[in-house]
């Protein structure tokens, strides 16, 4: 039981991350209808921002609590800034002038884009690994247990808390924006119709780009969690990870903000699990297996809605 708790909460962990990385995924879809292959390496690009902010900085696990909680919002407001950036000009470059074109164009150069980010990073800050010292440190004890085997601990760690607070914080307040305010309405009524919300006055093009802006901004929050959570990172990460969160938005039902995060825990928790019980070799083969098996008995997800083509 207590290491059932433990992989559970491990797993929850990193379904956390995936599920604001997918966010990124379903927003786009959502609108244009369209897939950002390159949203994972804007996660990846912001994971070293991140990085190059904190080793400036200097920050480290000596430093006190009040600087630690300033220099964490300075890292994450920088992370932010520059990957929506990425994000703002990735729609423009890349989605915009292709809108009209055939659906591939679009998907054609996002994969482009994701390939020139990962050599820029491989170029500038080298092909290894980057390694992070640990900064959040400290836990709590949930669960003991002790045997004639010497027993076993279930912990909760401050960085596992973290990363599940602020990701339950940002899902609600993304929900609110897109349910209460003029630009999620305006978002409800692009991915409905952006002809028909033209007409009305709503700026197309604006609304496109801030969604991109805003599910950039996500994969920035993401990746900071990552690198303070693993301590490492690389140029390849942001491949991996996108292929696990967009798995992720299309098993929670592509669209469905709610659908993305679900999807995230879903398969954190296979993830977590068969590496625990099983092979971790075939964690990913366990994962991809039930996206199949969800998509054969419910082709729009878990939460997603059957699309209704009307006559």
């Amino acid at each position: 039981m207590e290491y059932f708790v433990q992989q559970l909460i491990n797993g929850i962990t990193l379904g956390s991350i995936y599920g604001l990385i997918a966010i990124g995924y379903t927003m786009v879809y959502g609108i244009i209808g369209m897939i950002n292959f390159a949203h994972g390496d804007v996660f990846m690009v912001s994971s070293f921002i991140a990085l190059i902010v904190i080793t400036a900085l200097g920050l480290t696990v000596s430093t006190g609590l009040g600087l630690t909680i300033v220099a964490l919002i300075l890292v994450l407001a920088s992370a932010m800034v520059i990957a929506s950036v990425f994000g703002w000009t990735l729609e423009r470059m890349a989605y915009r002038p292709l809108r009209g074109s055939f659906r591939l164009a679009p998907l054609i150069t996002a994969i482009g884009v994701s390939i020139v980010l990962q050599n820029y990073i491989q170029i500038t800050q080298g092909a290894r690994v980057k390694p992070l010292q640990p900064i959040i440190t400290g836990g709590y004890t949930i669960m003991e247990r002790v045997d004639a085997n010497g027993g076993f601990v279930v912990q909760i760690s401050n960085m596992q808390i973290m990363i599940i607070a602020v990701t339950v914080v940002l899902m609600t307040v993304f929900s609110l924006i897109i349910a209460k305010t003029s630009l999620g309405r305006a978002q409800r009524a692009c991915e409905q119709d952006r002809k028909m919300a033209s007409l009305l006055g709503i700026n197309v093009d604006r609304t496109i780009s801030m969604t991109f802006v805003m599910g950039a901004a996500l994969a920035a929050v993401a990746g900071l969690m990552f690198l303070l959570y693993y301590g490492v990172i690389d140029f390849f990460i942001g491949f991996v990870a996108g292929v696990k969160a967009f798995t992720a938005a299309v098993l929670g039902g592509i669209g469905s903000l709610p659908g993305a995060m679900l999807g995230g825990l879903v398969i954190g928790l296979i993830e977590t699990f068969w590496s625990a019980y099983f092979s971790i070799e075939y964690k990913d083969v366990a994962a991809f297996s039930m996206l199949a098996i969800v998509l054969i008995f419910l082709p729009q997800g878990l939460l997603g809605k059957p699309e209704v083509e009307k006559v």
